[in-house]
């Protein structure tokens, strides 16, 4: 260390001590390097040096960050921040911290009604990306598809952000508008999409008769009434004299572990759904079928896309490896881990990934993704002639019901 550097130190030390008393953090008066045992309290999962060097941060930002004497920063909001650095430290994007206002805005998307664009994005290999827009929001009237990688929204450039901080970013009064740049794949330029914020009403499911005996039942995610919606959609379908089923899980980002076991075990008798395995013994779990919930055996295909994800994956995995019914379409998105709320003392809370997904057949979902039986290239289109992964469904449905009759 040179002279020059060397006084620089000792004067920062010098100044810091200073602080502290200020401030009353009293009695610091060695250099971070001295403080190299742990903490004095047994119970404390940071060193003396750790918690020194927080405090040292805290007091330069204090002391000379230029708009720092105007922010009035609380304790809750500098904790908060140090908070979500350190789960950021683990580079696990489903590992998250949220704080008291984030986790109120989660509870507001579970019920169902919230101002934004109506799409999923996620974090992968350090980019956000769009892994579905929901049916008729504003994100698919714009255009964006699933795997786009969100660049820029308005004027900041998003890289390196979260995913919640995206989302945050995305949000807004509804009428407002905001531009999206995303980078698509086969695109050279970055491509950008001016959309007009609106209220998002979430509806699950949507179901119609194809033809006389061929039904389709559309889930666009699984929330807490998803299970007892399809039920009803179904039960009307076979009424109308359905024989085989369409399931539509393309551009499904996903939802609750139980409402994806609920759908399985409407098609499955018995058996395994799908298993979870983590690092604590309690999270190895096995989900097997509820046989109350059962319905019906009939001829099934499962429509997957690069936009079906987590609970979506669920479903389609079970159903595959059970032999109830062909993937049809394209690879889905892989992401098959199992996220935990943690609620914490002052109303934040941590979501930690605790275990990944297995399905029945104990393939990994997660960063690998569910490979179609039956590859067809296309998006859905809601003119049901052109939509090429639907017409190619009803082929196979049709095959197999011809066999089924022939055995009969």
């Amino acid at each position: 260390m040179n002279s020059s550097r060397k006084r620089l130190y000792i004067l920062t030390v010098i100044i810091l001590t200073t602080i502290c008393l200020m401030y009353g953090y009293g009695g610091v008066s060695a250099p971070a390097s001295d403080f190299t045992g742990y903490s004095q309290n047994r119970n404390s999962p940071f060193s003396d040096r750790s918690l020194w060097l927080l405090r040292q941060i805290r007091l330069i930002i204090e002391s000379y960050q230029v708009d720092a004497a105007t922010k009035n920063l609380d304790e809750d909001e500098i904790l908060h921040g140090a908070a979500k650095g350190m789960v950021e430290a683990w580079k696990d994007p489903y590992t998250r911290f949220v704080s008291p206002r984030q986790l109120k805005d989660e509870e507001i998307e579970l019920e169902g009604k919230y101002g934004g664009l109506g799409m999923y994005i996620g974090d992968r290999d350090g980019q956000i990306l769009v892994i579905s827009p929901m049916e008729d929001s504003p994100a698919e009237r714009a255009g964006l598809k699933p795997k786009d990688q969100i660049v820029k929204v308005d004027d900041e450039v998003v890289i390196g952000w979260t995913s919640d901080r995206v989302v945050q970013k995305l949000r807004g009064d509804p009428n407002t508008k905001v531009t999206v740049w995303v980078r698509r794949e086969g695109e050279e330029e970055l491509l950008s999409f001016e959309i007009t914020r609106e209220i998002i009403q979430l509806h699950s499911v949507r179901h119609e008769m194809l033809s006389d005996d061929i039904g389709y039942l559309k889930l666009t995610q699984f929330k807490h009434s998803t299970n007892d919606e399809a039920r009803s959609a179904v039960k009307e379908m076979l009424r109308q004299g359905m024989r085989a089923l369409i399931l539509d899980l393309r551009n499904n980002g996903g939802g609750l572990l139980d409402a994806s076991v609920k759908i399985s075990s409407m098609f499955l008798r018995d058996g395994m759904v799908v298993e979870t395995k983590g690092r604590a013994e309690r999270f190895n779990e096995r989900y097997n079928v509820d046989k109350a919930l059962y319905l019906t055996n009939m001829p099934m295909v499962v429509l997957i896309n690069g936009g079906s994800a987590s609970a979506s994956e669920i479903v389609a995995g079970a159903l595959n490896d059970r032999g109830r019914a062909k993937l049809i379409g394209e690879k889905s998105f892989g992401k098959g881990s199992v996220q935990t709320l943690f609620p914490l003392t002052d109303g934040s809370g941590v979501y930690v990934t605790i275990a990944r997904y297995y399905t029945p057949s104990g393939k990994v979902i997660d960063h690998v993704g569910l490979s179609p039986d039956i590859e067809v290239k296309g998006e859905p289109n809601k003119d049901k002639e052109k939509d090429e992964q639907l017409q190619r469904a009803m082929t196979e449905l049709k095959k197999s019901m011809r066999s089924v009759a022939g055995r009969r």
